[in-house]
């Protein structure tokens, strides 16, 4: 067993993180005495290890606390998924590293931006839950997808809202904007997961109320392109 200030220690996190994740209901003890130390085990290490992964990936403490605490939660299937996202996340900043040089040294395009994009991660912590749950969604998003699949998925994603973009000035109902919610589903279902009329109309509506997203459509199709292809949606889906 440990005491706080030891597992403060050992792991880098400070004491007052430690107390503030016990009173949250994210990592509690292992053991209270009654003098009220704090003491943690072996198993509250390796939850502690768990918890900071999901940091170093930018997971909300809510969300990291809802995964955890789900039943379908496979702590192995966690940690590939972790070391796959970690490896993507190198990727981009060695992409921004090499930006940076070519900048400084060469005196490249200062008009190039792509290097930032981090809405891949994004979009991946919006659906972890599902994706970590034993769910046929998710079984059939792992056996379609490969990690140089999944870095090429944004720009295509980008390609489908930038088609929307050039609809945005007509009516939702529109049997051209109609016909492109159509691709949009199509594209989901056969490169991530079955996308249901139930799972289209809660993307339609993320895609209004996450600024995350709303940005990355507005971005490639022009403003105001999010909450057009969030009202297309609700007419296909109705």
């Amino acid at each position: 067993m440990r005491t706080v200030k030891e597992m403060s220690r050992l792991t880098g996190v400070s004491v007052r993180t430690l107390h503030y994740y016990d009173q949250i209901d994210l990592l509690k003890p292992s053991l209270v005495a009654e003098n009220g130390y704090r003491y943690y085990d072996d198993e509250a290490l390796v939850s502690l290890q768990e918890i900071l992964l999901f940091r170093e990936l930018d997971f909300p403490l809510k969300t990291i606390k809802e995964i955890l605490k789900d039943q379908s939660y496979d702590r192995d299937q966690a940690l590939s998924d972790q070391i796959r996202w970690l490896e993507i996340k190198k990727d981009r900043l060695e992409t921004i590293i090499r930006h940076a040089k070519s900048l400084q040294e060469k005196g490249g395009p200062f008009m190039t931006f792509t290097a930032y994009d981090k809405s891949e991660l994004d979009a991946f912590q919006a659906e972890a839950k599902e994706r970590w749950g034993k769910t046929a969604a998710y079984q059939t998003f792992e056996e379609k997808i490969s990690d140089d699949q999944f870095v090429n998925m944004q720009s295509q994603m980008g390609d489908i809202m930038a088609d929307f973009g050039k609809l945005r000035n007509k009516s939702a109902s529109d049997p051209a904007a109609q016909a492109q919610v159509k691709v949009l589903q199509d594209y989901i279902s056969d490169h991530f997961y079955p996308c249901t009329p139930e799972i289209l109309a809660g993307l339609g509506q993320m895609y209004v109320s996450d600024t995350r997203f709303t940005r990355f459509i507005d971005q490639a199709g022009g403003e105001g392109t999010a909450a057009f292809v969030s009202c297309a949606i609700e007419t296909y889906c109705q």
